[in-house]
């Protein structure tokens, strides 16, 4: 038997030249998002430089309105970015750049206090001291002069990325009077950071609310220009902004011209701190139907922009434009997206409830400007009331139909059962794709006599959430296209009478048994109608199969078997039904049944079954006509 080595501690070690590579070119996703980096940092500066002048008056003397200053100059392939921040000494340089992970920033605030530092932390960026060697994505080489506020001794950083840097005393006049500039020296594969343009493009869109002004210098000797005035719309009051200024952010926000139709600006604050800005637009979205039917919102981590594209509410408010700020949500270590957090579905869950509530009151407070909303997504806000049961409520509270009362969707499902027929015990739709040609359906004709109103709903997701629901204050949702109509228990409006029994009931019920047989490849029955008064015919769904709208649009995607054979009614009392039902069996009655079926088709917006075989019936039929 060995005796056991005894146990020993060790400490990692690294190869800082590999981790260096591995930090500029695996941790980050996009190259541009070096300068945020670096204006991030250089915000941090300024705003310590701000809290430590506020106990020294020596330093409240010397320090200047806090400035961020981008220049340019592709002659010499250089990229500077200059603060007059807190700037640093020789040990913070060390600490601060020498030392990968170790965030100044993070070390500052531990420095201060809990207490303080948790408030201050609020306005600082920094958290993991490795975004800065994202500069070595483009640069072959760096150097950071800087001069520590309060000191008159300055110092020169450089380092190509490789492992190695060095540090030296820097002349007077090397370096800025207080705070810090960093200059990169571009690799060939860098030649779009030399671009005013390009850059401007990266500072608006990613440093666009940092809290300090940012001025570019396209190239040496010109005049600095101001890109960004450090003060994001939502971080000001609500009083403080006009219409305006909400309008032109709606804008550039969403990349359309049109007047948002809402706009909804707050700040929550408890437990999670967040401000939002939100925008209902004037117009539809050009990708409202997009098959990945995504929320499009800009998520920002104290004031620095992480996501443009975060998919923070659910699918049918997928048209609202929003901004989100919060210091509260955990990130990454690239800072290119926040993690997968509790706190991130917890935000998106109050923003949901909070823009439910504000188009509620716009539906009540303000109806015609509602109505546009509505005309413009109400398709996509029922999505919601078939995909997100917990809101079906609210969304019931603002949706809006058309109906056989009201040719526009301005009735909403309170006003539908608060106008309920005597013994009515159904809320009644139909569905299709065309509102015109529902309203003039024959499968209406008995609930108009009888005053019974329909939705009509001419949206595809109609077919879904009507068989998801069970229904609305306690009345089931039936379709009038699905199984047989019984409503006689509902009384006649005034003025309308009972439908007479029919004539020739013996030759109409041998007439069923015929349509039965001629027609069995293409319905499942033939039965006599009680919702028929003015038509011949017409399709409707087995009691127990799907409604038809619903089945076409299942077999349009690949379902195939969901589209089975519908019913054909007949109207007993009409003249065309007891005129075929007198002709003996033979082609000219085969004809008529395929006449009848064809234009029980054509009223339910499909075509014949064979459009050569229908115009040559038709033409016959008008050939007697003049004979």
């Amino acid at each position: 038997m060995l005796d056991a080595a005894p146990a020993s501690s060790h400490g990692f070690t690294a190869d800082v030249a590999r981790l260096l590579q591995l930090m500029a070119h695996s941790v980050y996703s996009e190259r541009d998002v070096f300068l945020r980096e670096l204006v991030a940092n250089a915000a941090d500066a300024c705003e310590k430089l701000r809290h430590e002048a506020l106990s020294d008056g020596a330093l409240a003397e010397k320090a200047g309105a806090p400035l961020v200053t981008i220049a340019l100059d592709k002659e010499k392939r250089l990229l500077t970015v200059t603060d007059n921040g807190v700037g640093m000494d020789r040990d913070e340089l060390v600490s601060a750049l020498g030392t990968i992970a170790n965030s100044g920033t993070r070390a500052f605030l531990d420095k201060l206090g809990s207490e303080k530092g948790e408030n201050l932390g609020q306005s600082l960026i920094g958290q993991f001291g490795v975004g800065f060697y994202s500069v070595f994505m483009v640069a072959d080489k760096v150097e950071v002069a800087t001069r520590r506020a309060g000191s008159e001794q300055a110092w020169l950083w450089t380092s190509e990325g490789k492992g190695t840097y060095t540090i030296e005393a820097a002349a007077s006049e090397d370096a800025p009077a207080v705070g810090t500039r960093v200059t990169l020296h571009l690799n060939a594969e860098s030649d779009e950071f030399l671009e005013s343009w390009r850059v401007e493009r990266v500072l608006k869109e990613h440093s666009g609310a940092i809290a300090i002004p940012i001025d570019l210098l396209g190239a040496p000797g010109e005049e600095p220009r101001r890109i960004t005035d450090g003060q994001a719309l939502w971080t000001k009051p609500k009083s403080e902004i006009t219409p305006e200024e909400y309008t032109d952010f709606y804008h550039q926000l969403s990349g359309q011209f049109d007047e948002p139709a809402l706009t909804i600006h707050w700040r929550a604050e408890g437990r999670t701190e967040y401000t939002v800005l939100a925008f209902i637009p004037g117009a539809r979205p050009l990708d409202l139907f997009d098959p990945l039917r995504r929320s499009r919102a800009k998520l920002y981590v104290r004031r620095v922009l992480i996501s443009k594209e975060i998919d923070l509410l659910p699918a049918w408010l997928r048209f609202v434009r929003l901004v989100v700020d919060s210091a509260d949500i955990p990130l990454n270590v690239s800072r290119e997206m926040a993690q997968n957090s509790p706190l991130i579905a917890q935000i998106g869950k109050a923003i949901t409830t909070r823009i439910a509530q504000e188009i509620s009151k716009l539906a009540e407070n303000e109806p015609e400007k509602f109505a546009q909303v509505w005309k413009n997504f109400g398709a996509v806000l029922k999505e919601g009331l078939h995909e997100d049961p917990s809101r079906r409520d609210e969304i019931f509270k603002i949706a809006r139909f058309a109906s056989t009362n009201a040719p526009e969707p301005t009735r909403t499902l309170k006003d539908y059962v608060a106008d309920l027929r005597e013994n009515q015990t159904a809320v009644y739709y139909l569905l299709g794709d065309d509102r015109k040609r529902l309203a003039s359906s024959p499968q209406l004709e008995e609930f108009r006599a009888r005053g019974v109103e329909v939705l009509l709903l001419d949206d595809p997701v109609d077919a879904f959430w009507v068989t998801s629901c069970v229904g609305y204050d306690g009345k089931p949702f039936k379709s009038v296209t699905q199984g047989a109509a019984d409503l006689s228990q509902v009384p006649l409006k005034e003025g309308e009478t009972a439908p007479e029994a029919p004539e020739s009931a013996g030759e109409v019920a041998a007439l069923v048994t015929r349509l039965k047989e001629t027609l069995k490849e293409h319905v499942e029955d033939v039965r006599l109608s009680t919702r028929l008064r003015d038509s011949a015919v017409c399709l409707i769904a087995p009691e127990h199969g799907l409604d038809r709208r619903l089945a076409k649009l299942l077999a349009e995607h690949g379902e195939s078997g969901a589209l089975g054979k519908p019913v054909l009614e007949i109207n007993p009392r009409h003249p065309a039904i007891l005129a075929l039902a007198k002709l003996a069996e033979g082609e000219e009655a085969s004809d008529g049944a395929f006449m009848l079926l064809d234009l029980a088709r054509i009223a339910d917006g499909e075509p014949p079954v064979d459009a050569a075989a229908f115009a040559r019936r038709l033409a016959a039929r008008l050939a007697k006509m003049g004979a």
